[in-house]
């Protein structure tokens, strides 16, 4: 569980059905990165390996934001301010 991952669900809202419930639970677990911090943690990862799937993951980041400037610059895309 990442540090200060605090979830605060209110027990029942005024004509809230536990559907509603449920998705705003799994809604907050999923925006506080829980769900992938225990899949990562259910086998241990050698550092170098880690290391590794890190170092592509930012090339791979890299890359598509070199792409995504090159086509804002073959469309004349401009920024809002």
């Amino acid at each position: 569980m990442p540090r200060g991952a605090n979830i605060i669900v209110k027990p029942f809202r005024k004509n809230d059905s536990q559907e509603k419930m449920i998705k705003r639970f799994t809604k907050k677990v999923k925006k506080l990165g829980l769900i992938e911090e225990i899949k990562k943690r259910r086998r241990y990862e050698k550092p170098s390996d880690r290391k590794r799937r890190e170092k592509i993951a930012q090339k791979r980041a890299v890359e598509r934001a070199k792409q995504k400037a090159k086509a804002r610059k073959a469309t004349n895309y401009k920024r809002r301010k």
